[in-house]
């Protein structure tokens, strides 16, 4: 038997061949379980559901099907691409260009359109409170939010215009380079991975339907692929260590910049960092968070730093809106706890808000008493930690656990995969 390190006929070790195949997740038969679940979610919703949601379901069970046919009579790895950007041309791509087409644009992407003309015109992407006159006129997103209306507020017509189209490209790069870095920079794995998890229904559903979430969660995976520890320490390892942890702490501060979901995040990464890594590496990444969030608002709401009225506004409707404290409430309705509390009336909107308060709390509490050590803990919580105030909050919709399920669906690809320096030892 030759020697596991000895190089093999194409050139790589055996070692690093093994390490490749040792991709559980990403294997044939793994692949086909997992499209067939996908599959019989889009059937369901095809059946279930209407308007935007059974126009994607239709195309998605569609583009599952003949991902599962492919992997069953394409056995290899090309087989498995192939089948991987089926799927993604035909369950998101399709579904994604037919309703931006054939159906008139979300609110959610009116609100984007006319916040990104505010920025141009205005210094400002938020209406003042003298200015609302509907639930419409609020805008509840961050300022980073309003890149994605540029394109249509500078005169750019079509697709090309289209902040729906700009959202799915500003979810696939950062997701393909979580997957790119969780995976050591090996393109196959990272190329399968994100088309998997593109194609999914907790991704695909969102980015055809045209939903805020996706790039928000696509930064949150990048921190956390960026947050793990990258192999050896002295003397070549802190220089990248420390970029890493800065890394992350950017691509965090742009998801806090994108959405307030995002910012559960930041303590339980900072309790992670602080664990592992001292105080002193948790105070950089906190650091890099607060800069990028602070130079994003000051580059994309000004007024918000220079005047009250600006900053009365910024917190009116990125802050108060989503809470329902504002007098026009939005009217999305979910079955979920803290809206059947806040259907009950101001008693029971005080009891969502206060119960949310105290799930914060206990959050903040175990991340004293236990923090998390590693990146896969860290995500283990913020995906318990959000789930808990999805639950509890008075303006939540279903669409929301898109983050944690996203943060399970990510730690079933990458935990599968070795390390970058050991191909025995779990990569993260």
């Amino acid at each position: 038997m030759r020697d596991a390190g000895r190089p093999a006929a194409d050139g790589r070790t055996e070692a690093a061949q093994a390490a490749r195949a040792y991709l559980p997740w990403l294997g044939r038969r793994r692949l086909m379980a997992v499209y067939a679940a996908f599959g019989a979610y889009a059937v369901a919703a095809a059946f279930l559901s209407g308007g935007r949601d059974r126009v994607w379901a239709t195309w998605a069970a569609s583009g599952y099907a003949v991902a599962l046919v492919m992997l069953w009579l394409w056995r290899s790895r090309r087989g498995r691409m192939a089948a991987a950007l089926v799927s993604v041309a035909l369950a998101v791509l399709a579904p994604l260009l037919w309703l931006s087409v054939a159906y008139p644009l979300e609110d959610g992407m009116m609100v984007i359109d006319r916040s990104a003309a505010l920025l141009l015109h205005h210094g400002s992407p938020y209406l003042a409170a003298d200015q609302v006159t509907s639930w419409l006129s609020y805008n509840p997103y961050l300022p980073v939010m309003t890149l994605f209306g540029l394109p249509s507020a500078a005169g750019v017509g079509g697709l090309a215009g289209n902040s729906g189209v700009w959202m799915a490209i500003g979810t696939v790069i950062p997701l393909a380079a979580a997957f790119w870095i969780a995976f050591d920079h090996r393109r196959y794995e990272t190329l399968l991975a994100t088309a998997v998890a593109v194609a999914s229904p907790v991704v695909g559903l969102n980015l055809a339907v045209i939903t805020t979430d996706p790039p928000v969660l696509a930064l949150i995976l990048l921190a956390l692929a960026l947050a793990a520890r990258p192999g050896p320490a002295p003397p070549t390892g802190w220089a990248s260590w420390i970029t890493r942890i800065t890394g992350a702490g950017i691509a965090l501060g742009v998801a806090c910049d994108l959405k307030s979901t995002a910012w559960l995040a930041v303590p339980v990464l900072a309790a992670m960092v602080a664990a592992r890594d001292g105080a002193r590496a948790a105070g950089r990444f906190l650091a890099a968070v607060a800069g990028t969030a602070v130079v994003l608002v000051a580059a994309l709401a000004p007024a918000a730093l220079t005047s009250w009225r600006g900053a009365d506004a910024l917190v009116q409707n990125s802050v108060l809106f989503p809470l329902g404290l504002t007098h026009d409430k939005t009217p999305a309705e979910s079955l979920l706890p803290g809206h059947l509390l806040t259907a009950l009336g101001p008693a029971g909107h005080v009891a969502s808000v206060g119960l949310l308060l105290a799930a914060g709390l206990g959050i903040a509490i175990s991340l004293v008493i236990r923090p998390p050590r590693d990146v896969p803990a860290a995500a283990w919580r913020l995906a318990v930690g959000l789930t808990l105030m999805f639950l509890l909050g008075p303006q939540v919709r279903f669409g929301y656990f898109i983050y944690p399920l996203g943060l399970v669906g990510w730690l079933a690809l990458v935990r599968a995969s070795p390390g970058p320096h050991d191909p025995a030892r779990p990569g993260l």
